[in-house]
C-alpha cells in the first residue's frame, strides 16, 4: 500500500504540498506508484506564474505522461534540479529528495488533508 504523509496537504490530483514559505510542491507516492518508473519531468520555469488546478509540467514514465497541476497559484521560487538530473528519485523518496518545485503562493487550491486523501486513494497513513 502507497505511503501517505501526514502532515502534508494533497491535491485532488495526487500533488501534495507542504507547510513552508515558499511551499514545495510533489507527487504522492500513490501517484509515483501509479506510474511506474519516472524517468523524465518537465517542470515550470522559476519565476513562472502558475495556477491553481492548471496543468504546469508533465512527469513521462515507462507506462504513460501524465500532466502535472498546480496545487496552488503563485510564482514558482525554485526547481528541484535533482529531479530532473534523477527523475527516480520521484519513485524512491516523493516527499523527501523526490520533491519537484517550490511557489510563492498566491492561493490555494481545493486541497485534501493526508487523512481525507488516504481514505479516498487507499492510501497508508505514515
Amino acid at each position: 500500500m502507497s505511503k501517505v504523509l501526514s502532515g502534508l496537504r494533497y491535491s485532488e490530483e495526487h500533488e501534495w504540498v507542504d507547510g513552508s514559505s515558499p511551499v514545495k510542491v510533489g507527487i504522492s507516492q500513490v501517484a509515483a506508484d501509479a506510474l511506474g518508473d519516472v524517468v523524465y519531468v518537465d517542470l515550470p520555469e522559476v519565476g513562472s506564474t502558475i495556477t491553481a488546478g492548471q496543468s504546469c509540467g508533465e512527469v513521462e514514465s515507462t507506462k504513460s505522461v501524465s500532466d502535472l497541476y498546480a496545487p496552488v497559484s503563485g510564482q514558482v521560487a525554485e526547481v528541484n534540479q535533482a529531479a530532473i538530473d534523477d527523475p527516480s528519485l520521484l519513485n524512491s523518496d516523493p516527499y523527501g529528495e523526490g520533491w519537484l518545485f517550490t511557489v510563492n503562493v498566491t492561493e490555494e487550491g481545493p486541497l485534501l488533508s493526508a487523512d481525507e486523501y488516504a481514505a479516498k486513494n487507499g492510501g497508508e497513513l505514515g
